[in-house]
């Protein structure tokens, strides 16, 4: 049994080195300053390392727990909040996956000298089970199972195994959002509130569904260039050639012109932890997804600090406008905020020192050594993000600076950094104006994120997914992103817009033309579904003082 188990998710996970001694700093950890730059939120002044934020994780297998398991060590480094199959109980001693151990590991764990990103997370683990007697019907019960753990209050859910578009009953099975898997995600990620985070496909016969959802994001994973994670892994799926390209899409890639990659995160060995506790070198983006979902937690520990003191010191009840305080509110936890934040605030182009790059740690490149202002997502107003780096890689510190800046509605001029959740008619535009000038040559980051409406074809009226039912795509309403002068209304540039007709993503970066005064566009372009759509948005900007 656990060697199927690990030899169905060999096909995201690649090769898994065998267990090794290994020589590290924790500066050189991928949760590290040469990684995710994690590791300084967990110490003061931050004191973040997920605190009774409930993660979740799905796969055909799962982590050990002690005390149920006899192959668990004595001495477990991870301590999952429960272990389940399906959407029942774990049997003892049955579907463990050292697969799965090693993807908990790598958010939970509580080892001093290999901690996880989130050992304070309270990781709720599924498993499918043998895909013998299970398929996507199944692994869309243990979704919702696991986003219906701890209460209904689960913020983020790793997903580093998928199905192959072999194993779909479809006639001629494409990446094109309808697989039931998919569709099953993207309805959970609306219903249930929860980000999915999922291992991106890579490389030719991999696992690519569900790597053509919406709602989620979707992780490539980087490998180590001068000692620093900066580099996209040449494992991952290229996605340029035209030839290969054109062969690839609907099969490996998405079809059409969307995007499948969402955001990079270390990948190439790195260190995980094994059942028998045992230090073991992975790589895969099975082990990038990870470092997404427990971000998640550190960054939900932080909110709920502050909506928790927003609520205690509430105004008096007729000048609410938020649940809280003008800056923080219950919207902090919804996943559209969490995907806007993180994509936000992701290293693209390393910052030289003056801060007009908006301090970011590294530059990040592609196979063939490209960054991101080299590619067709920095030129193409209807590229919205780069097909092999997405918006850039994770950067856990700095997205903290950018959730940090809390909640700001667009009734009055909003600061140079800050995100809002809200929602646009159809038809209609959301400014939301720079109280400070920008300054000229300095970088503006963007993020607008909606969801795609999926709805459950539900034969029972239980209002959860059963066995036999299935779900209805209601389609994906358009809507665009401006930065403007905000006397003219012109656009700042042509690359200071985002308008994709296919992402449920649009997101700019570029830099300022002139010194002077802008505002943020979002422009409800196209109606195809609901006539009002709740979206999340993140900007990150550089005043002229």
């Amino acid at each position: 049994m656990v060697k199927k188990l690990v030899w169905v998710a060999g096909g995201i996970c690649l090769a898994a080195v065998g267990l090794v001694r290994p020589v590290w700093t924790q500066e050189t950890l991928s949760i590290g300053a040469a990684g995710i730059d994690a590791q300084r939120l967990h110490e003061l002044p931050y004191n973040l390392i997920g605190r009774k934020i409930a993660i979740g994780q799905v796969e055909i297998g799962r982590p050990g727990k002690f005390g149920l398991d006899k192959a668990v060590s004595k001495e477990p480094a991870i301590a999952p909040a429960g272990v389940f199959l399906r959407n029942g109980a774990a049997k003892a001693n049955t579907n463990i996956d050292p697969h799965a151990q090693n993807v908990a590991s790598i958010m939970i764990s509580d080892r001093k000298t290999l901690a996880g990103i989130a050992p304070g997370a309270r990781l709720y683990s599924t498993a499918v089970g043998s895909v013998k007697y299970a398929g996507q019907p199944e692994e869309c019960l243990s979704a919702q199972s696991t986003a219906s753990r701890n209460s209904g209050d689960v913020r983020a859910i790793n997903f580093s195994f998928g199905e192959t578009l072999e194993r779909d009953p479809r006639p001629e099975a494409r990446l094109d959002g309808n697989s039931l898997l998919t569709r099953c995600l993207d309805w959970s990620s609306r219903v249930h509130d929860v980000l999915y985070v999922i291992a991106g496909n890579q490389g030719k016969g991999g696992i690519p569904i569900p790597t053509d959802n919406y709602n989620g994001m979707n992780i490539a994973f980087s490998s180590r260039q001068d000692g620093i994670f900066r580099k996209v892994d040449v494992t991952n799926l290229s996605a340029t050639g035209g030839g290969v390209k054109g062969r690839l899409r609907g099969r490996e890639m998405n079809l059409g012109t969307r995007q499948s990659i969402s955001l990079v995160a270390p990948g190439n060995r790195v260190f995980a932890l094994n059942p028998d506790a045992k230090v073991k070198e992975v790589t895969g983006t099975s082990f990038a997804a990870p470092h997404v979902t427990a971000t998640v937690a550190l960054l939900q520990e932080y909110g709920d600090k502050q909506i928790k003191t927003a609520i205690a010191s509430r105004p008096p009840i007729h000048s609410r406008g938020l649940r809280g305080s003008q800056n923080w509110s219950l919207d902090a936890r919804r996943h559209q905020v969490m995907k806007a934040v993180l994509l936000n605030s992701a290293d693209k182009v390393q910052d030289v020192g003056d801060g007009l790059r908006l301090g970011m740690s590294k530059t990040i490149i592609d196979k063939q050594n490209r960054n991101w202002i080299d590619s067709d997502a920095y030129r193409q107003p209807k590229v919205s993000l780069n097909s092999e780096i997405g918006a850039g890689q994770l950067n856990a510190f700095r997205a903290y600076e950018q959730f940090k800046a809390g909640q700001w509605q667009s009734l009055q001029p909003v600061p140079a950094l800050g995100w809002n959740y809200h929602q646009l008619k159809a038809n209609s535009a959301e400014d939301y104006v720079l109280a400070a000038p920008l300054k000229q040559g300095s970088y503006v980051a963007i993020t607008l994120v909606w969801d795609r409406f999926v709805e459950l074809r539900d034969k029972n009226q239980n209002s959860e997914f059963d066995l036999g039912e299935d779900f209805r795509d209601r389609g994906l309403n358009n809507l665009d992103l401006y930065l403007l002068n905000v006397d003219s209304n012109a656009a700042a540039s042509k690359i200071c817009t985002s308008t994709s007709e296919a992402d449920s993503i649009e997101h700019i970066f570029c830099p300022v033309p002139t010194t002077g005064n802008y505002k943020i566009r979002v422009q409800f372009r196209q109606q195809v579904n609901q006539p009002s759509q709740p979206y999340a948005i993140a900007w990150w900007t550089v005043p002229a003082q």
